[in-house]
């Protein structure tokens, strides 16, 4: 479970629309640190066929943004299901919620 206010893509871009959330170092700090296990979890465990990948539940009202999310809980914890569930899953990706990928 990740966050794509922890990719790179994200705290590189100064226009980004999420920028006024860059200043959440524990928060981004934490999921690029993730994101980095990720991807050296995918290498290593590729040739044994299994596939790591992080994903992106959506922006969900939680306790941890005041409620303001846009998806519940239940449709974030969706998005997970279908995403970890689908057939033919390419290994060290980033998965959004919407069904493709997210730039590292």
């Amino acid at each position: 479970m990740s966050s794509g206010l922890g990719t790179f893509a994200f705290l590189a871009d100064p226009d980004s629309p999420l920028r006024e959330f860059a200043p959440l170092l524990g928060y981004n700090s934490s999921k690029a640190a993730l994101n980095a296990i990720t991807l050296i979890y995918a290498r290593e465990l590729r040739e044994a066929g299994i596939t790591v990948n992080a994903v992106s539940p959506g922006f969900c009202a939680t306790d941890l943004n005041g409620h303001t999310g846009v998806l519940t809980a239940q449709e974030g914890g969706a998005h997970i299901v279908r995403q970890a569930t689908m057939p033919d899953c390419p290994t060290g990706v980033f998965l959004s919620e919407t069904g493709g990928t997210i730039p590292w």
